[in-house]
């Protein structure tokens, strides 16, 4: 089992509502994005929490492997520097008892965070 973390400022309804999560797969010019590239590695089973407007308020366990569509016609003009092509992974999303601010506990996961392509800084 792995852990994924996920930004949804702006598709966090659609997402959450929606049971997925989906990334573009390429950056609109055309280049690759590390970020993207992970939805492949998702698997049944890893847990997913969903950072949303500086907060961790719903965790979830992928369900499926990662698969391609097109971006959700539901995002509407919500993503509109994204590609068209993307990646989905359905996802079973739960609303965290209380949200966590990760900035507030900075002190404790500074240390446990990757040097490069952390989520936070």
């Amino acid at each position: 089992m792995n852990y994924w973390w996920v930004n949804q400022n702006q598709t966090s309804r659609q997402e959450v509502e929606g049971g997925y999560m989906w990334s573009p797969k390429l950056q609109k010019g055309g280049k690759r994005n590390h970020f993207y590239e992970t939805m492949k590695e998702v698997a049944p089973g890893d847990v997913i929490f969903s950072f949303v407007k500086q907060h961790i308020s719903n965790i979830g366990v992928a369900q499926s492997d990662c698969y391609e569509v097109p971006k959700p016609s539901e995002f509407g003009s919500a993503g509109d520097a994204w590609a068209e092509d993307g990646w989905k992974v359905d996802v079973s999303f739960q609303r965290a008892t209380k949200a966590v601010k990760p900035s507030a506990c900075m002190d404790v996961l500074a240390p446990l965070l990757p040097a490069k392509y952390s989520p936070l800084r």
